[in-house]
């Protein structure tokens, strides 16, 4: 197991399915499992029976979880899912605990260095908290089973509809502000507008009176002069 362990770190690969950005939703998941996998059932109902009601599409990849045969069918489920990974936002290879012979079928060469290129984030959900394979390190997530495995989508789909509910709030009371100044700024301008309007009227009442004033002015001029144009 350490010798595999340097392998991968000497040739570089040994985090490079760590630097796979998962999206800010998790909405299609390739599972790499036994369908008659206790721990296959698990995360399965986990995510269908989870308190928020997302809903969350699984693809599984039937493969050997244990044997001889664990080692070509994992590659042969990567294989096919990264055929057609623009599907799948990640993928989850998961299996119940067990002995440590049977878990010691992930401390694999080929398999782990195949998660390390893979062009998907990688979750694992091998065995129980204690156990710990090659391919737990080598993938983006490790969780400690499948249940938990589940738990961590529903969990990260969580937190981000609670940035949504955050957004919408803070925009919500962006608007509100921006409303509020509106309203206080169209009532000011409407006060503005009486005050122009009632300065209007009496400077129209003035006028008025004063076109009065020169109309009888030059009424009495014009009689006065005509009278002096009479006398001449």
């Amino acid at each position: 197991k350490k010798e595999i362990i340097d392998r991968l770190i000497n040739e570089g690969v040994f985090d490079m399915n760590k630097t796979q950005t998962l999206p800010a939703v998790i909405q299609n998941i390739a599972v790499i499992s036994s369908s008659t996998a206790a721990g296959y059932g698990d995360f399965v109902n986990h995510l269908e029976t989870n308190m928020y009601g997302y809903h969350i599409n699984v693809t599984l990849y039937e493969a050997a979880m244990q044997g001889e045969q664990t080692e070509i069918s994992v590659l042969d489920a990567l294989n096919r899912i990264g055929d057609e990974y623009e599907n799948y936002d990640a993928v989850a290879i998961i299996r119940g605990g067990g002995s440590k012979n049977d878990l010691s079928w992930f401390d694999n060469y080929n398999i782990a260095y195949m998660v390390t290129q893979f062009p998907l984030p990688v979750i694992s959900g091998i065995g129980h908290e204690r156990d710990e394979s090659i391919v737990d390190m080598v993938a983006h997530t490790r969780m400690k089973t499948p249940t938990a495995v589940a738990n961590f989508i529903i969990d990260y789909n969580s937190k981000f509809e609670e940035q949504i509910d955050s957004t919408s709030s803070e925009i919500f009371g962006i608007a509100k502000d921006f409303l509020m100044s509106s309203e206080m700024y169209l009532n000011n301008m409407t006060m503005s507008i009486m005050k122009v309007r009632t300065r209007l009227s009496k400077d129209t009442e003035r006028c008025d009176r004063i076109m009065s004033e020169i109309r009888t002015g030059l009424n009495v001029r014009m009689k006065e002069e005509e009278m002096k144009l009479n006398m001449i």
